[in-house]
């Protein structure tokens, strides 16, 4: 049985990943950087999937101990652990330094391992920040010299490091594809939401929200992300290549919420609050300081066809992504609320 190294094993897209490896006949490392969230990990994992084949180790981003044992037992590698914070650090270095050093850690015990091949999330942030394209590919990078914040830049900074060092190796060992989700959605498969598409979705029904900010999304569906994770380690002709997992189209954040209150959350805004307003107001918050980097990039649409020319891809309709994801995290609030 193959084994495949899991890392942040404890993520919303990871979870997806581990459980999409176990239905597939995959033993599973997954890495957590404090052992004390293994329970949650496999109590997630038991609602889709026996975890009999699930294995959890420790690993840290920013410390060495422990990857060259993690991966020398596996014949690949998913590397999903990447920092983030809801809103703007005080510093950028919290994201960029942890989001760097953890990818080349990976990537260079994968390398000493033999690993046949990694897969790394990156995301479409990578990709169409700082610049003004209206269709953008695995081709296009984000510009970091702009004014792009910090999360943005960390996935980009980390993602070039990941091809320069894959570019580097002539014997060609290692293979690479990375994977560009944009902002996903889905049901979550454990009660934590502090994740970036969680905390939207629970402030969103609770009705956190009088009105929302004039943004434009691309939607990923949680389990096709994973999915594609899978698919890609098996996949020769996603070698050396960008794959973008989001709607080619983009949504205005108001289509998102209404779908979403057609599903019984009344509590719901679908009004918009102008920019000028919100501007002023992200003068005094960081988390909607971070969210004026989308407004100002504005709508764009997404070249995916590789994507579905190599796997076959049928995106899963928005609709059901939006209203599972609903749906899951109002049983998430019912719970905390009786515990």
């Amino acid at each position: 049985m193959e084994k495949v190294l899991v890392t942040g094993a404890s993520g919303y897209i990871a979870l997806h990943c581990i459980t999409e490896l176990l239905k597939n006949g995959y033993a599973v490392k997954g890495s957590l950087r404090c052992m004390n969230r293994e329970n949650e990990v496999r109590e997630a994992v038991r609602k889709e999937v026996s975890d009999n084949n699930l294995e959890i180790c420790e690993l840290d981003l920013l410390n060495d101990e422990g990857w060259d044992n993690a991966a020398s037992e596996c014949e690949y590698m998913l590397h999903l652990a990447s920092p983030f914070i809801v809103g703007e650090p005080k510093s950028e270095d919290e994201l960029i330094r942890p989001a760097k050093e953890g990818t080349m850690r990976a990537l260079k015990a994968a390398k000493k391992a033999g690993i046949k091949k990694i897969v790394l999330t990156s995301s479409i942030v990578a990709i169409a920040y700082g610049h003004d394209k209206k269709i953008c590919s695995g081709d296009d990078w984000t510009n970091t010299q702009e004014d792009v914040g910090a999360y943005t830049k960390s996935k980009t900074l980390a993602e070039k490091d990941a091809w320069n060092f894959i570019n580097a190796d002539e014997n060609k060992e290692l293979r690479m594809t990375t994977i560009h989700p944009g902002f996903v959605m889905g049901p979550l498969l454990s009660d934590d939401t502090q994740g970036a598409s969680a905390d939207f979705m629970a402030k969103m029904i609770l009705g956190k929200f009088p009105a929302l900010p004039d943004v434009y999304m691309h939607i990923s569906d949680v389990r096709d992300t994973a999915k594609l994770h899978v698919q890609a380690l098996k996949s020769d002709e996603s070698d050396g290549k960008r794959i973008l997992t989001t709607s080619s189209k983009d949504y205005h954040i108001t289509k998102i919420a209404k779908i979403a209150k057609d599903n019984g959350f009344s509590k719901i805004s679908t009004k918009t609050i102008p920019t000028l307003i919100f501007r002023v107001l992200a003068l005094f918050n960081r988390e909607m300081k971070g969210i004026l980097k989308n407004i100002k990039r504005g709508s764009y649409s997404t070249d995916t066809s590789p994507t579905v020319s190599i796997f076959n891809w049928e995106p899963t309709p928005i609709e059901k992504t939006v209203s599972d994801m609903a749906l899951s995290m109002s049983e998430i609030l019912k719970r905390k609320r009786s515990n």
